[in-house]
Order: C-alpha cells, then structure tokens, then sequence
C-alpha cells in the first residue's frame, strides 16, 4: 500500500562532499516540479526548530550528515530520505543514480518505512540526548584507561577496566561497535549491545540487553572526568560521581527505504562480503 504523497520536505545538505550541491539542486526542481514545497539548509548543526512542519527530510551527504538531524526527526516524527555522497552509507541507502529516477515516485508515496529504534542518554537523571547509532562512555583524555561500574535494572553487571564502553543500537552494529569486535545485529531487534574498548580482561566481550533494560554508569577512576559522545558529534562532560544512564528510546527514527530494500544486500556490498548468490551458483 502507498503511503500517502509527501507535499512539503525539507533537504539538508553537505555542500562539502563531492556532487552533493548540485545533486539537492536536481531533487529540488523535481520536488517543485511537482507541487512539492521546498525549505534547505547547508548549516550544520542544523537549526532547533529546522523540521517544523514538514512531512519528509532529504539528507544528501554521508551517515554522520543523517546523524547530526536524526534525533530532531525522531522528535518530531518526520521521515528521512537518506542519499548518499559519502563513504560507507550504511544509514544514507540511496545512490545519487538511483535517487534521481525514484525521487518522482518517492514523492507520490511509493516507498516503505522501517521505524529504527534510538538511546535515550541521562546525566543524573536529566535527559540529554538521543542516539541512532551509539553512546562512548570514556576518559576525556584519550590517554586514560577508565575504571567504569554497569549496571542493569540495578543489578552489577561488572567493573571495566578499558578504553571506554560503546552502548549500540541495531542500526548502529555496524559503526564504532562493528570496529571494536562488537556483533552485527538486525535493525528490527529490540536489543542494546554493550561493547568494551580494549578491556584489560581478555574475557570481556560484548553483551546483548533486552530493549527494557535501564543501564547505568558510574566512574571508578578518581579524579578522571568522563567524556560521553552522542552519535560521535555531541559531547558531554561528566564529573564525580554523576551517574550516566541508557535506555530504549520512546522515539523512533522513520527511515525511508524503497519496497524492494535488501538489508543484507546492503551488508554485503558496504563490508564487501564474499559468497553471495554469484559465488555459489559457479
């Protein structure tokens, strides 16, 4: 079943990366073309109150340009169209070619949305943030070997001595978590992974909490001033004893993806795997 027809969108653009002006410039006229009315910026961090309004978000750039509007999207229930002009493209799955020939359709409703859960990050209590792809916990200075305490629902999970710690969504398996040895998981689990960085005991490995869970942090190391980055672009500063919390998110991110969107094919292709239909059929 179509969804309905998006008639007011926003673009956010990175002028930077290669193509990405003059590709927003092509969409633009196609959405006008169409009745569609058009707001853009090429600011980043992009205004507080950017997606007021609007029925759909074109983000063409690379996943960290996605990143920086997510939680804003998440908030205000506004879908993204994610075009990729960047490197890996996990998040941004649409190619410039293909977004040229679809973008009319997507316009008129043809597309699908999968719903990717996010993290909900406290500082003693207070909200902070959210995150699509993960939480760092870690020294604020880099040098720093941490001490840090888990807990989950209140219960000791265990004491870290590490690098830091990763909390990951699904989405964001294949990120900072995916290159610290943390494991691949499926957009639609309802699930957080737990990655340590360098833990000084070989026996630590990743750990996979239910969706429910409330996770706590609390810093062992005296006198080490935490470091706690959102999405790799925000940070915050915790001090003493102040105790940093991790949920699931109430929020959703809406992604728009085509009908005929091929998670693994993606996987496949972005980490070039081996041993796809091709191999198997020789």
């Amino acid at each position: 079943m179509p969804m309905p027809p998006i008639r007011k969108i926003a673009f956010v653009v990175n002028d930077p990366k290669p193509g990405a002006a003059a590709l927003a410039e092509d969409l633009m006229a196609i959405a006008r073309a169409a009745g569609v009315a058009v707001i853009a910026t090429r600011v980043h961090p992009v205004a507080a109150d950017f997606l007021v309004g609007q029925e759909a978000c074109c983000v063409i750039g690379g996943d960290g340009t996605l990143l920086g509007i997510a939680a804003q999207a998440a908030r205000a229930g506004v879908p993204i169209i994610g075009v990729n002009r960047g490197n890996l493209g996990f998040l941004t799955t649409f190619s410039a070619d293909n977004i040229r020939e679809s973008f009319p359709s997507l316009l008129a409703g043809a597309f699908q949305i999968n719903h990717r859960s996010l993290l909900a990050c406290s500082i003693d209590g207070a909200p902070v943030d959210l995150a699509l792809n993960d939480v760092l916990i870690k020294a604020e200075v880099n040098s720093r070997i941490v001490g840090l305490e888990v807990t989950a629902d209140g219960q000791l999970v265990t004491d870290y001595d590490c690098d830091g710690l990763i909390f990951a969504t699904p989405t964001g398996s294949t990120a900072y978590n995916l290159s610290a040895g943390g494991p691949l998981v499926h957009p639609s689990a309802e699930v957080i992974a737990l990655t340590p960085i360098c833990p000084h005991t070989l026996s630590n490995r990743s750990i996979i909490f239910r969706a429910e869970v409330k996770l706590a942090v609390r810093n062992l190391s005296a006198g080490v001033t935490l470091q706690v980055t959102v999405d790799g672009q925000r940070d915050y500063h915790v001090n003493g004893n102040q105790v940093v919390t991790i949920t699931h998110a109430v929020e959703r991110l809406p992604l728009v993806q085509r009908r005929d969107h091929d998670h693994f094919a993606v996987v496949r292709t972005k980490l070039k795997w081996s041993g796809g239909v091709t191999e198997r059929n020789r």
